[in-house]
């Protein structure tokens, strides 16, 4: 059962704090017997309650000891992004990464983690409206505001509010495999996979309603992957043109029909490669990549490693971090 904690300190935005909570947290029917140990850490508290900002006061009943202990180590938000955070945290923090925990941080709990070193001479990402103060404050963290997340192994950065969703999903991923990660956002109602290289945020106006009506196409064409979809077929079962599709496909999902398609695609690779011993061959045909070669170039690429690479890695126990890096820094 691996172990994750949580630093709390007072002072730290609720939501990205009530998101780790419920996706580590949460006794779920579906999720594995072997599901987190999930430790809230209160650091710097004198022993009182955090305040999480001015609405609620969170009860850690861990403490520091438990926070560097654990095989990994998520930092929520930072209380405060042009202040220092306690030295104490940072303390743990560095400790904790010495003994070999998994680091990660949420939206501006980056700048925590930025304080320690720990992200010097490496990529990060933090919320968008951060990333400037984020890259002035630390020089030697080289800032990429565009992305969801940025995984090195060790350390792991996301971006803003519901990016939290990724980051931890991801984290689920790499934990228990692309099964229960997927699982897990059905019941969230949230997407299965947005690489972490996937824009934060898109510089088109929101849609004033959300387009339901591709919910049903999206559902189909996610069970007929292993078929030769095309954005003409989609648009004829969808009773509209192709224009109008891509249109309503890109306002509704922030890409192409064809684009999502082959996300999709290497979602569903990476699930058969995790839970089948199916040929690569025969995983190229059911994710619809139609051939093997075809598979290792896309999957190469997305992944960082080709197939039989990530297979090996995969059943060998906990899957590397290069051998997953989503936003390769």
């Amino acid at each position: 059962m691996p172990s994750l904690a949580i630093a709390v300190t007072d002072g730290l935005p609720f939501f990205e704090l009530a998101i780790p909570c419920h996706i580590f947290g949460s006794d779920r029917p579906e999720t594995p017997a072997d599901w987190y140990d999930l430790r809230l850490c209160a650091v710097g508290t004198d022993g009182a309650p955090a305040l999480a900002r001015s609405w609620f006061s969170t009860h850690a009943p861990c403490g520091p000891d438990e926070l560097i202990t654990a095989d990994t180590v998520l930092v929520p938000a930072a209380a405060d992004v042009r202040g220092d955070p306690p030295p104490e945290l940072t303390e743990a923090l560095r400790t904790a990464h010495a003994r070999g925990a998994r680091l990660v941080s949420l939206c501006s709990g980056a700048f925590t983690l930025a304080a320690t070193g720990l992200l010097d001479g490496r990529t990060a990402t933090t919320h968008w409206m951060y990333a400037a103060l984020l890259a002035e404050r630390f020089p030697a963290v080289t800032v990429d505001p565009s992305v969801l997340y940025v995984d090195h192994g060790d350390v792991l950065t996301g971006a803003g509010s519901t990016a939290a969703i990724d980051v931890c999903l991801h984290l689920v991923r790499e934990d228990f495999g692309t099964r229960a990660a997927n699982t897990l956002a059905r019941q969230l109602v949230a997407p299965a996979h947005r690489p972490g290289g996937q824009a934060q945020f898109i510089e088109t106006p929101l849609p004033s309603r959300t387009d339901d009506s591709l919910a049903p196409l999206l559902h189909w064409a996610g069970e007929h992957l292993d078929e030769p979809l095309t954005v003409a077929g989609l648009a004829d079962r969808a009773h509209t043109s192709p224009r109008t599709l891509v249109r309503r496909f890109h306002a509704a999902t922030g890409t192409t029909p064809m684009q999502w398609l082959q996300s999709q695609r290497i979602a569903r690779a990476r699930e058969l490669l995790e839970t089948s011993d199916l040929s690569v061959d025969r995983v190229a045909e059911q994710c619809g990549l139609g051939t093997a070669a075809n598979l290792r170039r896309h999957f190469t690429r997305a992944v960082g490693v080709p197939p039989v690479d990530y297979r090996r890695s995969y059943r060998g126990g906990r899957t590397p971090a290069d051998a997953v890096a989503v936003a390769r820094p």
